[in-house]
């Protein structure tokens, strides 16, 4: 439960965390990737619609959910929602919990390839897939880097919502911004950047009618913003009485989606412009969130001048970014702990103890974490739903009307259809990954022991439903009563 002194000393702090919250690796190595698979333009337009129609409506759920009950996710679907609906809320925390689990994992990796920048072992004549393969393999290395991150994140969250959070958040966000900016100003002076941009910004508005299009932008939109993680309903929890939901819903996505574009007008520059031919960059493009990071951005850097100070400046932004949205998630735990009765000292060393040992398998085994990473982040849309369900619970009307109490941007019924559309999402977006297997694997597409099917999805993802289902009254009985909880007559009589 957050204590009466737990909260962000101005909106600016406010804001500045959750920024941080949503400004994950994400933003910088998979966005430019996709936007680049994705026809460019067209996909920024998607974009932008889905970032508003999925991201918006749900970050502003959390935050009346957070707000209005202050209690991390288990509790707040206890008050908002009811007892009997406690272990959704048990589910969208324990989803974000398995994903701390491997994003430290995640978090280390930046470290590490911050120290092979600054160290100058990223340097010409490097072999970048060599040595991203020694580290991957070496799990003395990885499981250290993921010790360093989990340490580093607890350190923070022990001193607290302003002294830990809210400072930490006020170095980091402008320090990505600044170091973003700076590549990709440094980059765009370089021969053939510009065919980066217009490969980013390219308008074949064709791609429009591309389901595929359409469908890899909500994805990326449901992923960067972090809305329906229950990070925002965290960080809620510490907002004021006076704080506009509205207004702060829209500022916090629309400056994520700023971010990534800003990290794609300079990601996708520098392997334009440092690729021999068109063809090498477009092969860098399609390896993957890890290939295209560590392997040939590792590889491209030192051909540039001074391109290994660019490569230390390009994985600082990585690794404070990923440490930004990780103490979001520590934080998440931390909170429903403290719902629980345990001190904040106490639940973030029970945190950081379980993220450190429960993310070994991920940092032993990057196939185990491609497994977890696709199984809780689609989990992430199920969670969607969740937060759907609390709003119908308590009435579409009704909760639009909490968040135009503290706003000055009137929210109107586009949100009742945007809350409604949220299941219908989820459908056609897990159909159409359910349709991909079948195309790809048409043997093994539903085989659960398969690291990337469906099977497996659903596999963990019933194990988990079923676990919170059966401990829901545990659960609702465990979180702890204050004054604000009681009803009127007995907290005369107490």
């Amino acid at each position: 439960m957050a204590g009466q002194n737990d909260n962000w000393s101005s909106r600016v702090g406010f804001i500045l965390a959750s920024m941080g919250m949503a400004f994950g690796a994400g933003n910088i190595w998979r966005f430019p990737r996709v936007v680049a698979a994705n026809d460019g333009g067209p996909f920024l337009i998607a974009f932008f619609v889905a970032t508003v129609v999925w991201a918006v409506p749900l970050l502003m759920i959390e935050m009346v959910m957070g707000k209005t009950t202050r209690r991390g996710t288990i509790g707040a679907f206890k008050k908002f929602v009811g007892p009997r609906s406690t272990w959704m809320g048990a589910w969208i925390g324990f989803c974000c919990i398995f994903i701390m689990f491997y994003y430290s994992v995640v978090t280390g990796w930046a470290i590490r390839y911050l120290t092979y920048g600054v160290t100058g072992v990223i340097r010409k004549g490097v072999d970048s897939e060599a040595l991203w393969k020694h580290f991957t393999s070496s799990p003395e290395q990885t499981i250290l880097f993921h010790f360093i991150a989990i340490g580093i994140a607890a350190f923070i969250i022990i001193g607290g919502v302003q002294k830990g959070l809210e400072r930490a958040n006020k170095i980091i966000v402008p320090s990505i911004i600044v170091l973003l900016a700076i590549l990709m100003v440094w980059v765009l002076t370089k021969p053939h950047a510009v065919q980066g941009l217009e490969y980013l910004f390219r308008p074949n508005l064709a791609g429009l009618l591309k389901a595929k299009v359409w469908l890899n932008a909500f994805t990326q939109a449901a992923w960067s913003v972090g809305a329906g993680w229950g990070l925002m309903l965290t960080y809620a929890v510490y907002m004021s009485d006076r704080d506009d939901i509205g207004a702060n819903s829209f500022v916090i996505a629309l400056a994520d989606s700023g971010s990534s574009l800003l990290a794609a007008m300079g990601i996708l520059p520098l392997v334009f412009a440092v690729s021999p031919s068109q063809e090498v960059a477009l092969q860098a493009l399609q390896s993957g969130d890890t290939g295209l990071t560590f392997i040939y951005l590792a590889k491209f850097f030192p051909n540039l001048p001074a391109g290994s100070l660019l490569a230390g400046l390009f994985f600082l932004a990585l690794a404070i970014s990923a440490l930004a949205s990780l103490l979001s998630m520590v934080e998440l735990a931390v909170l429903n702990l403290s719902d629980f009765g345990i001190n904040r000292r106490k639940a973030t060393l029970i945190t950081a103890a379980v993220a450190f040992i429960l993310g070994i398998p991920s940092a032993w085994s990057i196939s185990f974490q491609d497994n977890q990473d696709m199984v809780w982040g689609v989990g992430l849309l199920i969670s969607g739903i969740f937060f759907a369900y609390a709003v119908y619970k308590n009435g579409i009307n009704n909760v639009r009307g909490m968040i135009n109490e503290s706003s000055w941007i009137h929210v109107g019924k586009w949100f009742n259809v945007c809350v409604i559309a949220i299941p219908i999402i989820f459908v056609i977006i897990f159909g159409w990954w359910v349709f991909q297997a079948v195309t790809w694997y048409p043997d093994s597409w539903w085989n659960p022991w398969k690291k990337l099917s469906p099977g497996t999805m659903v596999l963990q993802w019933s194990l988990l439903i079923l676990a919170v289902i059966l401990l829901n009254k545990w659960f609702s009985e465990k979180i702890r009563l204050t004054e604000t909880d009681l009803p009127g007559e007995l907290k005369e009589k107490r």
